[in-house]
């Protein structure tokens, strides 16, 4: 299977920030632990080692063991559970929100990026033991992020009110989802495996975090990924202390600001991507997930009856810890408090916003993880393959924003040359001679000559503009050729991962599919992946 890569940097698709975080730019490592290579592990896990207790590990493994005791797995899952209560075992983890039927194309790539780097380091250091995880988020709220998925150009819908936090929601409305998606499958072995996926996952199981852990154990399991929920009152309480310190002292408020205007500082072009509450936690019971105010004296759950002294508040997090939420700035701390990670492997804009973590890391004393950027890919099809080769577009112009492709496939295949760079350069050098004359003749000429160059420069290029306008017309055909297989692999302008869900390749390519990404994604090769199946 030939595979090409690409940087992050020249796909145009990745950010400043990380982009400089790739190339290890110093301004950034206060921002970070230790870059992600394979000498740098022994450390962190050293590190982590010395400070994940006998207790939490056992509280973990037996959480998992619990969530696991319905759930047809392999060996090697159930195996890296009861591995988790040794300190030399350590895990690599992925996470992400329950989209329906997995969402974009990438949670493949996130866990595929896992597994890979688990086996790696499993090699690297043969007396540890390495565990992939998939962290499900089930404990976010914004139903209308997860409720869909992308197929062929279609966009298939979960329509359902909903409220609270999405792993409890009941899949119950979810029959008129499958039967349209059924229907835009096509026939045989691989759109049936699709259609008993989804059956499976979808109509035989009661909440969207049990969906959703069937089916990515489905895929994964072969492979020793384990899955957790982490909404848990095992695992709440192990996290408790640092809910009361959130509570009383509100830490996580203080250091991220402070971090993220420290980022700021060393590029305006890096995005901060969250912001931090005074109290990063939300109250969480069924259908409500709300965020805990503190006013007048009193704690409060937004949008609720329910409110607190601190007193009472505290005695809350000792007898129902489940009930607390972490947000988006607290929940990286509740992972890596009840897990004994290396290493989070995220996507470009979950990676912005731990590097505005540091801080309250350091203040809770929590050990910060080292962050790898998910491994990326474009993937063509041999018939696709074919198409690009007839029109000789190479990868690298693939990723070129539209109107600048077209425009440079027009300049490529038309017999008139279309650059007046040459003309332009010609007609700046005939006016360096008249610059010269009017320097010598009379000065107030110089005005008169650089308006008349700045003219005629225009000109230029107005014609040139109207030339390759002219061309495009009449090459309309060529250039819809070369947009269709663009917009085939970069969809919408957007890239395919982004876009895509794996269920359409799927059913292309089949069984082999998560195997050839296991084969050609390696994790620590820090390059957009170009692969033909």
């Amino acid at each position: 299977m030939p595979t090409d890569y690409i940087s992050f940097k020249n796909t145009g698709f990745f950010s400043r920030l990380i982009c400089d975080y790739l190339s290890e730019k110093k301004e950034l490592k206060p921002f970070y632990n230790a870059f992600p290579k394979l000498e740098n592990f022994k450390l962190q896990m050293e590190a982590k080692q010395k400070t994940m207790s006998t207790e939490t590990r056992l509280v973990l493994a037996n959480t998992l063991q619990s969530q696991y005791k319905n759930i047809e797995t392999t060996a090697a899952v159930l195996e890296n559970i009861e591995a988790l209560k040794e300190n030399n075992t350590f895990t690599v983890t992925t996470g992400h929100q329950l989209n329906l039927f997995t969402g974009p194309l990438y949670f493949l790539y996130k866990i595929v990026s896992t597994i890979n780097l688990a086996e790696q380091l499993k090699t690297e250091y043969p007396k540890a033991n390495v565990v992939p995880i998939y962290w499900m988020a089930t404990e976010d709220h914004d139903f209308e992020e997860i409720n869909y998925f992308n197929f062929n150009g279609k966009k298939i819908r979960w329509n359902k009110e909903a409220s609270g936090a999405v792993g409890e929601l009941n899949t119950e409305g979810l029959e008129p989802v499958f039967n349209l998606f059924s229907k835009e499958l096509g026939l045989g072995d691989n759109a049936n495996r699709l259609r008993e996926l989804f059956k499976k996952a979808y109509l035989e199981h009661d909440n969207l975090a049990e969906a959703t852990r069937f089916l990515a154990n489905e895929l994964f399991k072969e492979h020793g990924l384990v899955i957790i929920d982490a909404n848990s009152k095992a695992l709440k309480q192990e996290f408790a202390p640092y809910i009361k310190q959130e509570l009383v002292k509100q830490t996580s408020f203080n250091e991220v600001t402070k971090t993220s205007a420290a980022l700021s500082a060393v590029n305006s072009e890096y995005t901060i991507q969250v912001n931090p509450r005074e109290i990063n936690l939300f109250y969480n019971i069924k259908n409500v997930r709300e965020r805990i105010v503190f006013e007048d004296n009193t704690y409060k759950a937004l949008n609720t009856e329910f409110s607190w002294t601190e007193k009472q508040l505290i005695k809350e997090v000792d007898t129902n810890p489940e009930h607390f939420s972490p947000n988006v700035i607290l929940r990286p701390l509740y992972q890596e408090v009840i897990l004994p990670n290396l290493c989070y492997i995220g996507g470009g804009g979950e990676l912005a916003y731990w590097f505005q973590l540091q801080g309250n890391f350091k203040a809770n004393k929590v050990v910060f993880p080292m962050l790898l950027l998910r491994n990326s890919a474009v993937i063509k099809s041999e018939n696709q393959a074919k198409k690009q080769q007839q029109l000789a577009i190479s990868n690298q112009d693939l990723f070129l924003k539209r109107n600048n492709f077209i425009n440079k496939r027009v300049r490529q295949i038309s017999n008139i040359d279309i650059d007046f760079t040459e003309q332009i350069q010609l007609l700046k050098t005939q006016f360096k001679d008249l610059y010269a004359l009017a320097e010598q003749t009379d000065k107030s000429f110089v005005g008169a000559v650089a308006a008349q160059e700045k003219k005629q420069i225009n000109g230029l290029v107005h014609l040139e503009k109207r030339l390759l306008n002219a061309q495009k017309r009449k090459l309309k055909d060529a250039i819809s050729r070369a947009t269709t297989l663009q917009n085939e692999l970069f969809p919408n302008e957007n890239l395919q991962e982004r876009i895509t869900n794996f269920s359409q390749l799927y059913e292309e390519f089949g069984a082999q599919l998560i195997p050839k990404l296991l084969q050609e994604l390696h994790p620590l090769n820090d390059n957009f992946v170009i692969l033909e199946l």
